[in-house]
């Protein structure tokens, strides 16, 4: 048939079917998982039936929720610190429920959040040793909830501002909150509740912006995907087919993409990279890592590769991109709770390269660093800034377009830290020192901010202020119903 055509046809013919294919750097992205000499055995992980991921990781420190006879606690491992852990191996145990949720502050590696089912958050020091006895008491206890506190989320550039959820507000439909997540710079919220739809939130005022409205997604999980201007849910759909569907950011009301994944009945756990546009699905309870690559048109979604395991994953932890390997073309970082093995398994995403000891500027665009964009206070009068970027090439520095955070509040944050270690060496906090600390507690103050409804009006806003043993009280007219519990904390030192 085809024996008149000029051979210039078939060569058009071949380059056509070539081009309609994705080709991404990302093609040949595999994952490598830890031996066991590198991973941390002995872990006894949380019996929680909670779908929260129990493990929060920084470049110095690991922390996973642990289960305890009494109370609740986590433990907190130096990120080098792998093999065998000593079964009696000092905890974080001030807690007297069981511990749900655990967060590293992303702007001081020194410090984490934890909530709890005694409806408290608590805010500890870590000392830069680590753990060497049972830390039981905390630097500030938040309390303000009325029942258990399932999620805590830090503002991902406002310093020292921390959300929090319980099973104790409602607005509406809005009962018990299963996912949180802000945009890259704060100024939204994103929410998926017991009625299985999202909804966006300004969360400065409580006051919801927009619903979903599909019948063929029951979404249980939510992420902003930052640079695309897509939102995207992972759950299921009428018949149970796990799902992953992606949504305008201006219109709520049908999604832009819906695709069925399985009929596998745990939840899926979204991660996101916005530096690579690349997501990756995990299941409780399963032991596979999708990989796919995301864009801002048509398919959106492009599959990569699968990891699988034979070992399910009860939750997972992931290090923020500055504490990865870039000698080795790590472009992500699980670790991964193996529950039935008492173990956590680091697991490294890696784009192999022909000169892997080379920094490759394609794989590590410029990435949100450890340094606060604004203070709590310009956040709260309405101010929105994007992170602070960092280059992860060694020896690089990218200048700071906002103005940075005093040098004496930096140095308080460091004397924090010392001032908790059991065993401090000798001349670490000097006269000069314990001065300056003594100004900062003549400034302290605690600002407790919450949305719950007024007596006489359907919309009311109630901001509690403590300053030096003094409340404040003021209200205005902005949020619907009690919602979320914000705590700004002033250096955290009281």
């Amino acid at each position: 048939q085809g024996k008149d055509l000029p051979s210039w046809y078939f060569l058009f013919l071949q380059m056509s079917w070539r081009s309609s294919f994705h080709c991404s750097k990302f093609r040949h992205v595999f994952g490598k998982p830890a031996t066991k000499e590198h991973s941390y055995d002995g872990v006894p992980i949380t019996r929680s039936v909670h779908d929260n991921h129990y493990c929060s990781a920084n470049p110095c420190f690991i922390a996973v929720v642990t289960e305890c006879a009494g109370g609740g606690s986590f433990l907190v491992l130096p990120v080098h610190h792998t093999g065998r852990v000593d079964p009696q191996h000092p905890r974080v145990c001030g807690h007297s429920g069981r511990v749900l949720d655990v967060k590293w502050n992303p702007f001081d590696d020194h410090c984490i959040a934890s909530c709890s089912e005694d409806c408290t958050v608590k805010i500890w020091d870590i000392p830069a040793c680590g753990v060497q006895q049972n830390l039981t008491k905390a630097r500030k206890t938040l309390i303000g909830h009325s029942r258990r506190v399932g999620l805590i989320e830090w503002h991902p550039t406002a310093e020292n501002l921390l959300l929090s959820s319980a099973y104790d507000y409602k607005v509406g439909n809005l009962i018990g909150q299963w996912q949180l997540c802000f945009n890259c710079d704060g100024s939204r919220l994103a929410v998926t509740c017991k009625d299985r739809r999202i909804r966006v939130l300004d969360p400065r005022t409580g006051k919801i912006l927009q619903v979903s409205c599909s019948k063929s997604h029951r979404a249980s999980k939510v992420l902003y995907l930052g640079g695309l201007k897509m939102l995207l849910s992972t759950g299921c759909s009428p018949w149970n087919h796990r799902q992953v569907v992606l949504w305008d950011l201006d219109d709520l009301s049908e999604p832009l993409l819906e695709e069925d994944l399985d009929g596998s009945a745990g939840v899926l756990f979204p991660f996101y990279d916005p530096d690579t546009h690349m997501l990756y699905l995990a299941g409780k309870g399963d032991g596979n890592i999708r990989c796919y690559e995301l864009s801002a048109e048509k398919p959106y979604l492009s599959f990569l590769m699968e990891y699988r395991s034979l070992l399910p994953q009860k939750g997972l932890g992931v290090m923020p991109k500055r504490g990865l390997d870039v000698s080795t073309c790590e472009v992500f970082r699980f670790y991964r709770l193996i529950a039935v093995k008492d173990l956590v398994e680091p697991l490294s995403m890696i784009v192999p390269r022909k000169e892997s000891g080379i920094f490759q500027e394609d794989l590590y665009p410029l990435t949100a660093g450890n340094q606060a964009a604004m203070t709590a206070q310009e956040w709260l009068s309405g101010i929105n800034r994007g992170p602070v970027l960092m280059s992860l090439e060694p020896g690089t520095h990218v200048t700071n377009p906002y103005p940075e955070i005093p040098a004496r509040k930096r140095l308080v944050r460091q004397l924090s830290s010392l001032r908790f270690q059991t065993d401090p060496p000798v001349g670490a906090v000097t006269r000069a020192n314990l001065v300056l600390m003594e100004e900062v507690e003549q400034r302290k103050c605690h600002t407790l901010v919450w949305f719950e409804p007024h007596p006489k009006q359907n919309h009311s806003y109630t901001q509690y202020t403590h300053h030096r043993g003094q409340v404040q009280i003021n209200n205005s007219h902005q949020a619907a119903g009690k919602l979320f519990l914000k705590f700004h904390l002033d250096d955290f030192h009281f």
